[in-house]
């Protein structure tokens, strides 16, 4: 009875996240990589303990709503503004290049034309977790490296939602383009509201009550979750929703005490996050696949650096900046799986183009989250001279 028991499944995940990622720090080696590892063995594919792996990702979700929300405490809207102006044509470029990279390999091990298709989107896009994740907070993200990458995946999910009502509008049999104009006011929206709440809303009540931790704390908590509800009930995500409410109140005296005090509860969801995704996993089914998703795995490895420091280059960034934000945004993301599942749900993608994305994005992820972490700045370094909080 005990793999039905939310509370035995999430001591297993953490008892198991302590022991695995004291390993992998003796190994010298990302806990990232041990938290996928542990969902793997422990999930339904592995020892079954843990059965309700679509219960602990909705519970993960929220700690990449409080990612979110934290990154845009520290990031000035009129910073925000310029960045994206300047990588929106990067994006763009880039974003096609690794399309047509994947979506060529898959050509080449004889997929059909819809699964190159959705193959290629899903590659474009690099993870907003990893990417943030290993983001120094306190040191990197304060630097125009940070400001840079943060723009880039800002743009990238935007691009990711979009797909999404594109494939959900292909499986309706029609073309949403009515959803795309009420996409175009919603974000607006989101931002009107959030510059009014915290205008005449949240920070009157901060100034009125900012001895009281306690309270400063739930009035966050609730600022936080009531923006990314009103950014998914508008049709964006509440990744987006979540983002905009930090930003608004970046300026805020209490900005820093909060951006504190909720790392430890951003952390706690991150780790169930990753071992859902390990979880997933269907390592019995992985082998007609497994050369053509190592290759697209690999290869945007490989690819990303290179295409990013072309491009940013040309934008007048300096060669270790493009190179930089090239590595850390080379792996796959957690979008390309959504996307899969989403096509896979409409009957727009056969069973082994869906199963080649999500083992390309896990070696991705592993491969780019072990690099970056001996190679770059990380909160989660093995090397005292990188780590950075």
């Amino acid at each position: 009875m005990h793999e039905h028991s939310i509370v035995f499944s999430i001591f297993l995940i953490f008892a198991g996240a302590a022991l695995l990622a004291t390993v992998a720090l003796y190994l010298r080696q990302a806990m990232l990589i041990a938290y996928l590892a542990l969902g793997a063995i422990l999930g339904p594919w592995g020892l079954r303990l843990v059965t309700d792996a679509d219960l602990i990702q909705d519970i993960a979700r929220i700690g990449i709503i409080f990612l979110l929300f934290l990154l845009g405490l520290n990031l000035s809207p009129r910073k925000l503004l310029h960045l994206l102006r300047e990588t929106t044509l990067v994006t763009l470029i880039c974003s096609f290049v690794f399309s047509a990279a994947a979506g060529g390999v898959a050509w080449l091990f004889g997929f059909g034309l819809g699964d190159v298709l959705i193959i290629g989107v899903a590659a474009s896009f690099s993870s907003t977790i990893i990417g943030l994740k290993l983001l120094p907070t306190t040191v990197l993200h304060h630097r125009h490296t940070g400001e840079v990458i943060i723009s880039v995946l800002l743009l990238q999910d935007l691009i990711a939602i979009i797909t999404l009502m594109v494939i959900h509008g292909l499986g309706r049999g029609d073309v949403p383009l009515a959803d795309f104009a009420l996409l175009l006011a919603a974000l607006p929206t989101v931002c009107a509201v959030a510059w009014f709440g915290q205008k005449w809303v949240l920070i009157p009540l901060f100034m009125r009550f900012d001895r009281i931790q306690e309270y400063v704390f739930l009035l966050t908590i609730g600022w936080c979750l009531a923006m990314a509800q009103l950014s998914e009930t508008l049709g964006l995500s509440y990744e987006i929703g979540a983002f905009i409410a930090g930003i608004a109140i970046a300026t805020s005296p209490v900005a820093l005490y909060i951006a504190e005090s909720l790392k430890s509860l951003r952390d706690f969801f991150l780790v169930m996050f990753f071992f859902g995704l390990g979880a997933g996993f269907d390592i019995h089914a992985a082998g007609g696949v497994l050369l053509p998703a190592a290759l697209i795995g690999v290869g945007l490895l490989l690819l990303k650096p290179v295409v990013f420091r072309l491009a940013l280059v040309g934008q007048s960034e300096s060669d270790n900046l493009a190179w930089e934000t090239g590595v850390r945004l080379g792996q796959m993301s957690e979008f390309s799986l959504l996307i899969v599942f989403v096509a896979a749900g409409h009957g727009l993608i056969s069973e082994g183009a869906s199963l080649l994305v999500q083992i390309a994005t896990l070696i991705s992820f592993v491969v780019s989250a072990w690099y970056i972490v001996m190679r770059y700045p990380t909160p989660i370094a093995v090397d005292e001279r990188l780590r950075r909080d």
